[in-house]
This record gives structure tokens, sequence and C-alpha cells, in this order.
């Protein structure tokens, strides 16, 4: 499988946006050949100004960025959008910091244009349940597999929060996980966001301490037979695997693939190919240069010489992929001012 590069946008003009920064994308293509993308924007991630944004590709055209869903003095985090039947739901957290954050969603029947009332989605539970960055997997039979994880100011753990009625009742499934005493540092190839102050937590000595696997995202190989590969503390994806439609998974372990401790998404496509959106770069919060993809054919085992996205120095990071016949649609994160979208064709 080969994969050609289409298109590559901003979508706004750079220095136009009604905010400072921005992070966190998600995307949907809809009927009609709209596309939809989501994102969190404000000060800067964790300020109470933070809302979730929406931007529609109309015909070829980005229209302007629309501030959808806000709440004064309330940060707001990493929507995730589902397409399923003739509903779309958008899944998001609210909260001061990651580890207080909790899950709300909204519903569309209008294909984006407007939003049912927010709403939490496990009430009253201490835990932010649902997706925590990627995309929801609906299985063969049917069921909602939402990947997420949760953190405190130790330990990094991912889940599977499973619905089989449609998004109404969740089942939260762990995933295990031996967690180390300490975090790995080197400080030589640093992502410059924890100099720059992009993160909500910037002191060195408290993000050094957390260890573990977050951001899972997820495939069906076969029926019933399902798969996550995660963003991890210890320079490598992890990985974790279920036979029983994820209501239980092997311990979570390492996979030849780097990882700088950022987001990751994959996709697989119609042929059975798996396409891997990440930074192939090794260790604990390194470098978010370059962006790139990756392909297997064997279920993971096995991944293609990283084909590079955007390669320049920045930072480049938090990619969604979704796969549409033969179309590949990417988005990630431009140097906290902007989102880049992509589309390649697969052959």
């Amino acid at each position: 499988m080969s994969l050609t590069l289409t298109t590559q946008q901003f979508l706004w003009s750079p220095d136009s946006a009604d905010f400072n920064n921005c992070h966190a994308s998600t995307l949907l293509a809809l009927p009609g050949g709209d596309v939809l993308v989501a994102y969190f924007a404000g000060q800067k991630e964790g300020s109470g100004d933070t809302a979730i944004w929406l931007s529609r590709q109309h015909q070829g055209i980005w229209q302007a960025p629309r501030r959808t869903i806000a709440c004064a003095g309330l940060a707001h985090w990493n929507p995730v959008l589902l397409k399923e039947r003739n509903n779309l739901w958008l899944f998001y957290k609210v909260g001061p910091n990651v580890h207080e954050w909790k899950t709300r969603y909204v519903t569309s029947q209008d294909q984006g244009i407007t939003w049912s009332t927010p709403a939490e989605l496990v009430a009253g539970d201490a835990l932010p349940r649902g997706p925590v960055k990627n995309k929801l997997l609906v299985t063969s039979d049917g069921s909602w597999l939402a990947p997420g994880s949760t953190e405190d100011d130790r330990y990094w753990d991912a889940f599977v929060d499973r619905s089989e009625d449609g998004g109404q009742h969740w089942q939260m499934v762990k995933v295990p996980i031996e967690h180390q005493p300490q975090a790995s540092r080197d400080d030589s190839q640093l992502w410059q966001g924890l100099q720059a102050d992009a993160l909500w937590e910037n002191d060195l000595e408290r993000v050094f301490q957390w260890d573990g696997v977050i951001q899972p995202s997820l495939w069906e190989s076969a029926p019933g037979h399902i798969h996550m590969l995660m963003r991890s503390t210890r320079g490598r994806v992890y990985r974790s695997d279920s036979k029983d439609n994820g209501k239980s998974w092997c311990a979570a372990y390492a996979t030849g693939l780097p990882n700088n401790n950022s987001g990751i998404d994959l996709v697989r496509t119609e042929q059975g190919a798996l396409v891997l959106a990440y930074n192939p770069i090794e260790g604990n919060w390194g470098k978010r240069f370059p962006i790139s993809l990756s392909v297997s054919r064997d279920n993971g085992e096995h991944w293609s010489t990283p084909l590079d996205v955007e390669s320049g120095e920045g930072e480049f990071s938090y990619p969604a992929i979704i796969c549409e016949d033969k179309t590949l649609h990417l988005t990630y994160t431009w140097n906290r001012k902007n989102i880049v979208y992509c589309t390649l064709s697969l052959a």
C-alpha cells in the first residue's frame, strides 16, 4: 500500500483566529462531502476561557471557526466526534486540570449545525468516563468502545468504556499495567512546549513523576478481536489486546514503535491495513516533530518506514485520522496556533 499526500491546508488563515492557542482536533467526513473538525481553543491549555470550537469544510472551502460549547471560567478539553446512524455525538472534557476533568457530551441531528444541551456522560461518577482523545470504535456486533484513560499525581492508566445500547449506559474495563517507580527523563531532547508554558502543568519535577499509558486508539482485526495502541511515558508505543470484544484486556506491553509521550491515532482501512499517525520520536516528553504516517499490513506486528507529513521544527502533535473509501483524512495541531487538515490517497 502506498500513501500520496493530496491536500495539506490550515483550517483558517494564520493570525485571523479569535483565540491564542488551539489543540486536540477530532474529525468526521459527513454525507454530501462536508468535513467537520472540532478542537479546543482559548488563551492556553487549561485556561478558563477555553471552549470547544468547530470548523466545517463546505464545497471545498473552510468556513470561519465557530465557538460552539463554552462555559465561562471552565476549561474545556479534547473533543471527540462520533457519527452513528443519523446522529452526531460530541464528547469533551471539562475541569481545571487533567487530574480533575469530567466528561460531557452533546448530540446533533442536523450534521453539526445545532447541538443539544450538554450533559454529563456518566452522572455522578468521579472518574472521567468515555473517550479521552481518540475516536470510538463501533464493533462488528454494534457495541461502542470508547478509548479512555485516567491520570493522577503519579500514575496513568488506560481503560475502555463499553456501551451495548448506543451510548445510554457504559461499563468501564481497565487495561492492566505494571507501574514503574519513576518515569524516564532526558532533558536533551525535551519538547519545547514544557518551557513555553503550553502544557497545563509545567513543573518538570511533577511532570516526570507521571508513569503509565494513556489515550488509546482502537481497531478490530476480526469479530470480537480488538486491539489498542497507547501513548506512554516510557519511550515506546504500548499495546493491549482483547479476544472478547473489549470485555477484558491483556497487560499493556511495549511495541517496537517509538513514542515521545505525545498523542497518536490510527485507522484500519477497508483493505485491512493499519495507518498510524504519530511522532516517530523516542523519549519521555520528547520533541513533537516530525509528524508522520506508518503502515502495517500484519495487524501491527511490523510497520513501514515513516512518511513525514510535516518535517520542520515545531510542535506538530495530537493527530486524528479517519478513512473514507480510499481517502485518508488527517488533522493535527500546528504550533498551537492552527489545525492542519490533510487528505491522502491509498493505492
